[in-house]
This record gives structure tokens, sequence and C-alpha cells, in this order.
């Protein structure tokens, strides 16, 4: 695998054949922030909140391949204010009560809303009419949470390749769904892996919320991206 050359804000950078910007910079110890990538699952570039400016041109830095003697623009005002508007946009959107959430001190929404110091959004809020389904034996779906990310939908299948979760409707009535019949036959881990691989509050695995007492829960003590900028 051939060793790449790029920079990222001026800073010299080496990657690897095949890597994105996102797989690259964690390397070099720059932190892009996402939250429709999970390592290991096939990128998405479906939230934005990883954009970046390659050559003047906005780009998705989880589903764009780093090249040889690339010029990445990643902290910059720009996109900075940019970043914190879809995070803004993501909290108005849906319905997110964070002192009462069962994910809060691990949630990624949440983590991000601090990092970039969201107080007030500049959007109004929506409060859109969204059903919590607690039907199902294992796990809880808050729809009003739900930021699209897809992570369930690409990660959590059966053993024969079935998709457990997937998203129905377009536009603004699109919203996550999950095949009940799968769903019923979830074993304890795939519960919790599902509830793991969200990064808000949308999927819950019943019976363990609350678990973590505030102040020893993942974001607490460490800032968002701080074990990237660190290394």
């Amino acid at each position: 695998m051939s060793t790449i050359q790029f920079t990222i804000d001026g800073k010299p950078c080496t990657g690897k054949s095949g890597q994105t910007i996102v797989e690259a910079a964690k390397d070099n110890g720059i932190y892009i922030p996402t939250l429709c990538h999970f390592e290991g699952l096939k990128p998405a570039g479906s939230c934005r909140i990883c954009t970046v400016k390659v050559g003047g041109r906005f780009m998705a830095a989880c589903t764009t391949p780093v090249t040889e003697g690339m010029v990445i623009e990643n902290k910059t005002s720009e996109l900075e204010d940019y970043r914190k508007a879809i995070i803004e946009m993501l909290f108005v959107e849906g319905n997110h009560m964070c002192p009462t959430c069962e994910k809060s001190g691990n949630c990624e929404l949440q983590a991000l809303g601090y990092r970039y110091m969201m107080f007030v959004p500049r959007f109004p809020y929506l409060f859109p009419k969204r059903e919590l389904d607690a039907s199902l034996p294992k796990i809880i779906i808050e729809r009003n949470r739900c930021v699209q990310c897809l992570r369930c939908v690409r990660s959590m299948t059966t053993s024969d390749g079935k998709k457990i979760f997937g998203m129905v409707n377009r536009g603004g009535h699109i919203h996550i769904n999950v095949d009940r019949e799968l769903a019923k036959n979830m074993s304890d881990e795939q519960a919790q892996k599902a509830m793991d691989l969200c990064p808000v509050g949308s999927i819950l695995k019943k019976e363990v919320g609350f678990v973590v007492p505030i102040g020893k829960r993942k974001y607490d003590a460490m800032p968002i991206g701080s074990e990237i900028e660190k290394a």
C-alpha cells in the first residue's frame, strides 16, 4: 500500500492509498467531526458534518479518498460555522431533551453541541409529531431523537443478511423503521450493539437506562474528538 503526502490546514500529513480523508486525518492526530461515520461500516456521507474543502470545493471527508498532493481545509471559520449550523438544524428538527435522555453524556450529537458551543439555535424549533415504539421485546425506538445517520441500517443484519432496520417515506416524512419479526428475535447482544451504534438516544436497549451515573459517562470528562487531537 503506497504512502500519500497531503496537507490539512497547512500541516504536512501522510496517508495510505484507499484511505478516506477522515481516516487519514485521524492517523495524523487531526479530528474531523462526524455523526454518520462509524469505523468498520461502509461510508454513507449522510450527515455532512465532516464536510471539508478540497481545491475550494466542499466535500464529505468520510467518503472522499485522500490523494497525493491534496490540499485540505478543515478548521476554518467558514467550515466550523457550517458544521455548527448542521448541528443546530438536527436539534431543532427533532425533539431532543438532553437532561432526561438515557444517552446523555454518551450522545455524540450532544457532545458536538458542547464542542461547537451551541447555546441558542439560529433556526426555529419545529416540534414534529413523532411516535415512540416500546412494543418490541428488547429495544425501544425513540424516533424523536433520530438523526437519520443510517448506522443501524448499515450494520444491523441477521445471519442470513436481512436488514433489521430501514428508513421509510421521503423528505420531511422519512423516519426509522424496524422489521418487527426480525426485531422480535434480537438477542441481548444485538440489542446492545444497536444501542451502542446509535450516536443519539434513538435506539435503546430495555432495562439498562441510566446504568452509568452522571460524571462517569463517555463525554463527561473528555470532550468529543480530544482522544484524536491528543494522540
